[in-house]
């Protein structure tokens, strides 16, 4: 009898959507790369500060600072590690009214929330004025056309209490006229080097730049103040408490309006005035090109 061969059933295709084995679920982006695919937030802040129980701007270990005070508020709220960059660097001692700084952070905060959790945690001395989000390229520094700073004399007998932090007590006779004539010299282009703080390297201080452009420079009496008030691109360390020490030897007849202009070109801060005590200084304002909105 003959052998039949039976064919053999023929093969099922391999479905996957019938195989019984669960499929791995597809991974979800972790937090540590969402944080770094997260966008930064180019954060610019106005400040105004009472100056007198700070180190200046600058962060110093062990001391009291602005730029200090405002990263630890930071890493507090963010998380982050952030740094705070500023128009200008305030020495100790010196107040603000209308000084600049920006900082980027991946933080979604909004800059209102950033300026109320600013307010909320500073010192009472420093205050954020407002807040703002800006383009990526704005920087505090670099992108001020001008500066605006103040040095205040109080001229009456007895100073006020609630002025005697931000003011130099100076009731002793001037020639104010003097000053004010005096203080227009100062204006345009001029090398500020009789006028600047050594660098503590003779190497460095023959190397920086020492010509800065003044765009205004006024004397004006207010109620018992006499106020130094300069405009410019940029200053040098020490420059406007030394034009306000100059000012003062005008006043006292030691040296002409007119012989300003002869410090520019000796070159020898031994000549100028002595530098202010900082509580007089207060950084007024810094203009920009434009608004640099997000």
């Amino acid at each position: 009898m003959p052998l039949r061969l039976s064919r053999a059933p023929p093969r099922q295709p391999f479905l996957p959507h019938l195989c019984l084995t669960p499929l791995p679920a597809a991974r979800s982006p972790s937090r540590h790369l969402l944080y770094h695919l997260s966008r930064m937030h180019n954060i610019k802040l106005t400040l105004a500060y009472d100056g007198t129980d700070f180190h200046g701007w600058q962060i110093q270990p062990g001391q009291a600072t602005i730029q200090g005070s405002l990263t630890e508020v930071l890493r507090k709220i963010t998380q982050e590690n952030i740094q705070v960059h500023a128009a200008g660097r305030t020495d100790a001692g010196v107040h603000a009214l209308g000084q600049v700084a920006h900082f980027k952070a991946r933080s979604e905060l909004t800059a209102e929330e950033y300026q109320r959790a600013f307010n909320a945690l500073l010192p009472p001395a420093i205050r954020v004025v407002f807040a703002e989000e800006v383009g990526p390229d704005f920087h505090a520094r670099w992108n001020a056309l001008a500066k605006t700073y103040q040095y205040r004399f109080y001229r009456g007998r007895v100073v006020p209490p609630f002025a005697w932090r931000f003011v130099l007590h100076y009731p002793f006779p001037l020639d104010e006229e003097a000053m004010m004539r005096a203080a227009r010299v100062f204006e345009g282009e001029h090398d500020f080097t009789s006028f600047a703080a050594s660098s503590g390297s003779e190497e460095e201080d023959q190397d920086r730049t020492t010509l800065r452009v003044i765009y205004s420079a006024e004397v004006m009496r207010e109620g018992e103040e006499l106020i130094f008030r300069v405009r410019g691109k940029s200053f040098l360390r020490y420059m406007v408490r030394k034009m306000a020490g100059t000012l003062i030897e005008t006043g006292k007849s030691r040296l002409k309006p007119e012989e300003i202009a002869s410090l520019f070109e000796i070159k020898d801060r031994s000549k100028s005035g002595m530098t202010m005590p900082p509580q007089g200084l207060c950084l007024v304002a810094v203009e920009y090109p434009e608004a640099w909105k997000g």
